[in-house]
């Protein structure tokens, strides 16, 4: 009889030649179970996915009863849909007064593409800039602000008038003009290893933004929902973007995506043309109470006040390590370099063997990714940080 894992490969698009194959029966807070017992510490939720922890009970609880009550009714926007509304009413609670405007989508990348549309609309303009290494996702819009050639080159033609700053440089800044639509930047750099820049280099964007008219796009798929040790990362740097993105751990394992504004810009999609954006599984009732049970999980337990205790701790254990080179963190979004892309295969195939799960980032694949659920303790941040203590310890 064909077994699972024959069928993945034939049937299941592949996004490289060499999947990890790993097979999965059951994850249940901070770990995954194999059919065969097999337990592994997942220490990448997903990509910062599972940031309430895998199989969450007032999730779980969340997602049976809304899908009791009813799943698909309309096109997004229409219909009066009660856990869009209260979701949508809670983000807004937790935000600066300028951002009180959410149009759901599925996912990060909708979000992108929803934003750079926005920003087009408001302003009138065309331009659009963005960064080197950053990663926005990987349909046409989201791909054409990727700042990582190696990736899009065989996709082109992409949008026009996109043009790349460098992260942390201020003499670059004056090239936002008043022909700038939006300026988009990931307050972290994910894909690229994480890449945490100067608050005093956001603080001169956010200016520089705000004095050209161009609209600051802050895309928080991966950092926000209390990655970095704050709700929202932008918290961090004293400054309010125009339009913040959010997806990923924003729908409490469940797809969803946003992108947040004031009601001014917002409304420039309801005319000329009206119906400027729609979706029609964007802000899916039962994600929108799985993600209105896990924003509200987060601070019921104060989990985000907890995650940069439980960063330090993985940090301590690794740092003095002959192999790690350098280590970079934001809460529980971290980066072990390892200065080879080899020693990161070696650790990574090690967790594959003795019980924990590791990955390397897109724009960099001499570091190592840890990024666990934010609801990990200390005492299994410690024995995680053992064990991959251990993998270092075996490598070459």
């Amino acid at each position: 009889m064909t077994n699972l894992r024959q069928l993945f490969r034939e049937h299941v698009a592949q996004t490289s030649d060499s999947p990890l194959m790993l097979e999965i029966s059951k994850a249940q807070g901070v770990f995954l179970f194999g059919p065969k017992g097999e337990k592994y510490f997942d220490l990448i939720s997903g990509i910062s996915v599972s940031n309430v922890g895998h199989g969450n009970p007032e999730v779980v609880s969340a997602v049976q009863g809304q899908a009791a009550d009813y799943m698909h009714l309309m096109v997004y926007g229409e219909f009066v849909q009660k856990p869009q509304v209260e979701l949508a009413a809670e983000l807004v609670r937790l935000l600066p007064q300028q951002l009180y405007s959410v149009y759901f989508v599925n996912s990060g990348s909708e979000a992108v593409e929803g934003a750079l549309k926005l920003a087009k609309r408001h302003t009138g303009r065309a331009e659009i800039i963005a960064y080197k290494n950053a990663y926005h996702g990987s349909t046409h819009g989201a791909l054409s602000i990727m700042g990582f050639e190696e990736q899009k080159r065989n996709f082109r033609p992409l949008l026009p008038d996109i043009s790349f700053l460098t992260f942390n440089n201020k003499d670059e800044l004056d090239r936002i003009t008043t022909k700038t639509a939006c300026v988009v930047i990931e307050p972290i750099q994910g894909e690229a290893g994480i890449r945490i820049p100067d608050v005093e280099y956001i603080r001169a964007l956010r200016d520089r933004c705000s004095e050209t008219g161009a609209l600051l796009i802050f895309d928080e798929i991966q950092t926000g929902m209390g990655r970095t040790g704050t709700l929202f990362a932008f918290e961090q740097f004293g400054i309010i973007p125009d339009i913040l993105l959010l997806a990923k751990a924003l729908g409490g394992g469940m797809p969803l995506g946003a992108f947040i504004s004031s009601k001014a810009i917002m409304d420039s999609l309801t005319q000329n043309p009206i119906l400027g954006h729609i979706t029609t599984f964007g802000g899916h009732p039962v994600s929108c109470a799985a993600a209105l049970a896990s924003l509200k999980y987060l601070q019921s337990n104060n989990l985000v006040q907890t995650v940069n205790a439980k960063g330090k701790i993985f940090v301590d254990v690794l740092k003095n390590h002959p192999k790690v080179l350098e280590i970079r963190q934001a809460g529980l979004m971290i980066a072990v370099e390892l200065g080879s892309y080899d020693r990161v295969k070696a650790l990574i195939d090690f967790g594959l063997a003795h019980g924990f799960i590791v990955d390397w980032f897109l724009f960099c694949n001499t570091a190592v990714r840890i990024a666990p659920p934010l609801t990990i303790t200390e005492e299994e941040c410690r024995t995680a940080a053992g064990l991959i203590l251990e993998g270092l310890n075996s490598i070459s």
